[in-house]
């Protein structure tokens, strides 16, 4: 359903973000966990920063929290030196979504779509979506191993918070780009209803990871700082909880089911009342 006050609120927020003239190049401001908390937060909205890739793996750290290894970033593709790379690796844009442009390498073949692609097929597709966006970089990070020690497309666990405040956990199980099952869970691990339809249902009651309160206590302190309404995803990996990224706006609000809507919305008006 797209017709929700909790969507009405993520397209007012979205059109606050993205509209003015200078939001690309808020976003795409660099930053570094050296810097100091002022300097983050030194414009409107600056969690508009945090949409870059980039600059959330640094908030992030500057937090305490575990992220993949960093082994490239970059325009110019063309420099990726791909035999210094490990057999296992991940490439991923510094703007976007829904995992466009993500190359998740498993010895040359991409578990994102099935097809085994050579450097120079990547290369070229890095290119092609560079050109589409001079702002866009590209980042070339660790493939994290699930909690098991395996190279596998990895569950992502999404945390809906509010000021510090968890509503729920979103769990997806991901067999490809578009396609995979997905549950939702409180903060004790009880199953709830569906909150969004765009992923079927699990039919199993997912294993809670054994990074859990890892990954909580993380999504708590980045919440805090965050302040307003954010999703937090990260990852349980055989190195404990590692952070993945921030989404502001998720999925522009569609898809969230009344049970959702509620749920989302008293949330919203208890922690994060007024807040855009």
């Amino acid at each position: 359903m797209d017709n929700t006050v909790f969507s009405g609120r993520i397209k007012y927020r979205h059109n606050k973000f993205w509209s003015p003239a200078d939001a690309e190049i808020i976003r795409n401001t660099i930053m570094d966990a050296s810097y100091a908390p002022e300097k983050w937060k030194n414009v409107e909205n600056w969690q508009r920063k945090l949409s870059n890739k980039y600059n959330s793996r640094q908030f992030a750290s500057m937090h305490g929290c575990r992220v993949p290894e960093l082994y490239w970033r970059g325009r110019d593709c063309n420099q990726i030196d791909f035999s210094s790379l490990p057999a296992h690796y991940v490439i991923r844009p510094t703007i976007g979504h829904s995992c466009k442009s993500v190359f998740l390498m498993k010895n040359g073949r991409n578990l994102m779509d099935g097809r085994s692609y050579p450097d120079a097929e990547i290369i070229k597709a890095l290119n092609k979506a560079l050109a589409d966006d001079h702002y866009q970089e590209f980042l070339i990070e660790e493939f994290v191993r699930t909690e098991e020690a395996e190279y596998k497309i990895p569950n992502d666990y999404k945390f809906y918070m509010f000021n510090g405040e968890l509503a729920f956990v979103q769990v997806i199980n991901r067999f490809n780009r578009k396609k995979g099952f997905t549950s939702f869970y409180d903060k004790a691990w009880n199953l709830l209803e569906n909150v969004n339809s765009i992923y079927k249902q699990a039919a199993d009651l997912q294993v809670k990871p054994r990074c859990f309160d890892e990954m909580y206590a993380y999504a708590v302190s980045l919440s805090k700082t965050y302040e307003i309404f954010v999703r937090i995803d990260f990852y349980a990996t055989d190195k404990g909880a590692v952070f993945g990224e921030f989404t502001p706006t998720p999925g522009l609000g569609a898809a969230f089911t009344p049970f959702g809507d509620k749920l989302l919305i008293n949330y919203w008006d208890q922690f994060c009342k007024g807040m855009i």
